[in-house]
């Protein structure tokens, strides 16, 4: 049987010791992703030109790769940052936003696949047309559920031997060695602008802070998302108040309260 995570202890050391990460994120995003990682505790750096991305990812505790609003000059300053970060020895995240909506896409998530990044997020269907299968996937939106991707992280996982976190109703986490499902969130969470690419941050922080366990850092920072989306679900009147309420909930989750409610379910 797998050893139970417990992720009350990296939320206090992330917020003991706030890491740097370089959030290369898109236009969306940048707001409500800088919003969440302040309320969670970590420091957050919207750097992305090629001129200074590298060099940026060298002084950051961990980088973070969203492909959302994607340009060539953004592209070149994301591969810039993510071999620096490798060669830095820093993790990085990557987050293949509807990688398979067009040929462009499909060339750019290819190009920063071959750079091994230590963690892949993705909704259900980002993951099993990563993996090669055929997805039900429109634009950003997920038609899969997350059940049917498990197959595709193992393989992943396996293949560019990262941390592959599959998002939606309830998470599931692969190493290719373990596996985890977090339970948890709030049905209100789909309906609020980039909340998934805010998480993929988040990831970043948590590995930064358990740079030698990606595998527990991304089931930690999950585990944080669900918690504090729950707490937030039961305030909220609707996506306008759940996003203000999510802030307020990160930003008073502890990390005993964190390991009394996360559920955390060996796959």
């Amino acid at each position: 049987m797998q050893n139970q995570i417990t992720p009350g202890s990296l939320l206090a050391a992330m917020r003991a010791d706030p890491p740097l990460v370089q959030c290369i994120t898109n236009f969306v995003a940048m707001n409500i992703a800088a919003n969440v990682m302040l309320a969670a505790g970590a420091s957050p750096a919207m750097v992305h030109s090629e001129e200074e991305a590298g060099e940026f990812a060298t002084i950051s505790s961990a980088l973070t790769i969203n492909i959302g609003t994607l340009s060539p000059a953004w592209l070149a300053g994301m591969k810039v940052a993510a071999r620096a970060a490798t060669k830095a020895d820093k993790p990085w995240v990557l987050d293949p936003v509807a990688h398979y909506a067009t040929a462009y896409r499909r060339k750019a998530v290819i190009e920063l696949l071959e750079l091994r990044p230590t963690i892949i997020r993705g909704n259900a269907s980002e993951i099993i047309a990563l993996a090669g299968g055929v997805s039900r996937g429109q634009g950003v939106d997920s038609r899969d559920p997350v059940e049917l991707a498990a197959d595709s992280a193992w393989h992943l996982a396996s293949q560019y031997q990262a941390v592959v976190a599959v998002t939606g109703e309830t998470d599931f986490v692969t190493d290719g060695n373990k596996a985890w499902r977090i339970e948890g969130g709030s049905v209100l969470m789909p309906k609020v602008t980039a909340l998934g690419c805010a998480l993929t941050c988040l990831i970043g922080a948590f590995a930064a802070t358990r740079p030698q366990s990606p595998l527990e850092a991304t089931v930690a920072a999950l585990a944080v998302f669900a918690v504090a989306g729950e707490r937030a679900g039961n305030e909220a009147a609707g996506p306008g108040s759940f996003s203000w309420h999510f802030l307020d909930a990160l930003a008073a989750l502890d990390g005993t309260a964190l390991d009394a409610h996360a559920r955390i379910i060996p796959a």
